[in-house]
C-alpha cells in the first residue's frame, strides 16, 4: 500500500528543495502530456527544451554495425562476457579510462593532455556535479555561478549536498560575458552576508548562451581561484559541440600554457558523453580533478553511480578509434552549424534575433520586444502562451536566473529537419499574429486619442476608455493568458 502522508517520509524526501519547481521543468511536463509526433500527433507540443544532439547518431549506429566485437552480446564479442559481467571495480575498466583520457584530448584539439588515472566515473554530468559538491563544500557554503546558468544546477549541486549557488550577475550589454568586476562584486557580496565561498562554477561552452569563455577570462578565473583559495569547476560537456570560430579553449589548456603557476589542486573539470555524442541514456559522466585527494574521495563516492561495465567496454573500443572519432567530430560540427544557421535565419525572417553563438545545441533567443512590459511576470506570461497555445516547449530566461526579462533558450538539435520546419512555421505564425495585433492596438489607441480630442465624445464610456485591456485586441494571446 502506498504511503499517504509526507509525515512518513524524511525531511529531504518531503521537502521541495529539489529545484524542480521551475518553469524549466513545467515545460517538460507540458510536452510529456501532449508530445508532438509527425505522423500521429502533429498538433502536440514540440520539445525545444531538451539540449540533446540527435543529428549524428547515425554515425554511431554505423560504427556499431561495423564493429560487433565491441559488444559482449554478439558472437564476435561474447568471449569477453564473463570478464566484463563480473567486473565491478569502481576505478573503472583500465581501457575505458585510457580511451576517455585520449578522447578528451582529441576533442580539445590535442592542446591539452589528460591522465587516465585522474578519470573518475559518475552517473552522467548530474552525478559528477553532485559528487564534486560533496567533495568541495559543506552544507551552507557557496559556489559562485555566472548568470544565466543551467536551471538543473540548483538540483544537481544543492539538493542533497546542502550547498548554495550564488549568482555572478552578467548582462546583455556585453553579451553576458563574465568580468572580473562582476566576479569580485559577487564574492564580496557573499562574504558580507557571512557566507563562505568555496568555489566558482562555470559552463564552457555556456549553457544557455551557446558561447565560449575566452582564454583571458579562464586565466583570470584560475588566478582568482589561486589568490582566494577557492575551487574552480569547469563544466565542459559541450566542448565537442563548438561549430564556428572562435576556437574552443579548455581550462586544461590554460593551466598548462597560460598560468602554469596556478594552484592546480583547485581546478576540476566535468565532462560527459550525453551532449557531444548524443548518448544521455548511457549515463557516462566524468570528473577530472588535478587534486589527488578529490580524485580519491570522488572515486569512493562513485560507487553510488557507476557506469555499467558493458557500457565501458563498448565505449573503450569506440573512443579508441581515433580515425572514426575525428570523422565523427568533423561531421557533427558540419551538421550543427547547418542546423544553427537554418534555425537562426528562420527566426530572422520574422525579426527575431539571437545572441551570437558558436557552440552548443541551442540558441539564446531574444523576445524582449514581444513582452507586455519588462518584468519577469510578463516573460512568464509570454512563455505560457508559447507553450500552451503555440505548443513549443522553450525555456524562459527567468528559469536560468537571468535578470533581464525576454530571453529564451530554444533547443534545435534534438529533432529532425521536418520537425524543425514545423517549429519554425509555428514561430512565424505566432510572431506575425502578434505583430498584426500590435498594429491593430496602435491604430485603436490612435483613434481613441483622436476621438478624445474631438468635441461631443460624451457617448463613449469613460470606463471603457480607461480600461487597460481595451488597448489590446480581444484576440490578443496576452488576454487569453490571463484567463
Amino acid at each position: 500500500m502506498a504511503c499517504q502522508g509526507i509525515d512518513l517520509l524524511s525531511t529531504k524526501a518531503a521537502g521541495d528543495d529539489h529545484g524542480e519547481n521551475s518553469s524549466y521543468f513545467d515545460g517538460w511536463k507540458a510536452y510529456d502530456t501532449n508530445p508532438f509526433d509527425l505522423r500521429h500527433n502533429r498538433g502536440g507540443v514540440i520539445q525545444m527544451g531538451l539540449a540533446e544532439n540527435q543529428l549524428s547518431l547515425d554515425l554511431i549506429e554505423e560504427w556499431s554495425k561495423n564493429h560487433p566485437e565491441a559488444s559482449i552480446c554478439t558472437p564476435e564479442g561474447v568471449s569477453q562476457f564473463k570478464r566484463i559481467a563480473n567486473f565491478q571495480d569502481y576505478h573503472g575498466l583500465p581501457e575505458f579510462r585510457k580511451a576517455m583520457a585520449q578522447f578528451m584530448g582529441q576533442v580539445r584539439g590535442g592542446k591539452a593532455t589528460f591522465d587516465p588515472d585522474r578519470v573518475v566515473m559518475s552517473g552522467g554530468a548530474t552525478g559528477a556535479q553532485e559528487t564534486l559538491a560533496f567533495c568541495l563544500a559543506n552544507p551552507g557554503e557557496a559556489f559562485l555561478v555566472p548568470t544565466p546558468y543551467y536551471p538543473a544546477f540548483d538540483r544537481d549541486c544543492c539538493w542533497r549536498s546542502g550547498i548554495k549557488l550564488m549568482p555572478i550577475e552578467c548582462h546583455s550589454f556585453n553579451d553576458f560575458r563574465l568580468t572580473k568586476e562582476a566576479l569580485v562584486s559577487a564574492y564580496d557580496g557573499a562574504r558580507r552576508q557571512g557566507i563562505s565561498v568555496k568555489g566558482i562554477l562555470i559552463t564552457n561552452p555556456s549553457n544557455p548562451l551557446g558561447t565560449i569563455t575566452d582564454r583571458d577570462t579562464l586565466a583570470m578565473l584560475a588566478t582568482f581561484a589561486t589568490e582566494h583559495r577557492v575551487h574552480l569547476v569547469c563544466d565542459e560537456i559541450y566542448a565537442g559541440s563548438v561549430f564556428a570560430t572562435p576556437e574552443y579553449v579548455s581550462i586544461a589548456e590554460v593551466i598548462e600554457r597560460d598560468v602554469p603557476w596556478c594552484n592546480r589542486d583547485l581546478i576540476h573539470v566535468v565532462y560527459s558523453l550525453s551532449k557531444d555524442f548524443g548518448l544521455p541514456g548511457f549515463r557516462v559522466g566524468i570528473i577530472y580533478s588535478y587534486n589527488d585527494a578529490v580524485v580519491a574521495a570522488a572515486r569512493r563516492m562513485s560507487s553510488f553511480g557507476l557506469v555499467s561495465s558493458q557500457t565501458q567496454y563498448f565505449l573503450a573500443r569506440m573512443l579508441s578509434d581515433e580515425e572514426f572519432i575525428g570523422r565523427f567530430l568533423q561531421e557533427s560540427k558540419c551538421r550543427l552549424v547547418a542546423r544553427h544557421e537554418r534555425f537562426t535565419s528562420g527566426l530572422r525572417e520574422v525579426g527575431i534575433g539571437c545572441l551570437r553563438g558558436n557552440a552548443g545545441l541551442f540558441s539564446w533567443m531574444d523576445l524582449r520586444r514581444m513582452l507586455r512590459e519588462k518584468t519577469a511576470e510578463a516573460e512568464l506570461e509570454l512563455w505560457r502562451v508559447i507553450v500552451h497555445q503555440v505548443k513549443l516547449n522553450v525555456s524562459p530566461g527567468t528559469s536560468f536566473h537571468c535578470r533581464e526579462p525576454g530571453w529564451f533558450r530554444v533547443c534545435h538539435a534534438n529533432m529532425d529537419d521536418e520537425t524543425m520546419e514545423v517549429a519554425l512555421g509555428r514561430i512565424h505564425d505566432f510572431v506575425r499574429q502578434h505583430q498584426q495585433r500590435r498594429v491593430k492596438a496602435e491604430r485603436w489607441a490612435a483613434n481613441r486619442q483622436l476621438r478624445l480630442s474631438l468635441p461631443h465624445h460624451h457617448h463613449l464610456s469613460p470606463a471603457h476608455l480607461s480600461s487597460p485591456l481595451a488597448l489590446l485586441s480581444p484576440q490578443s494571446p496576452m488576454v487569453r493568458a490571463t484567463s
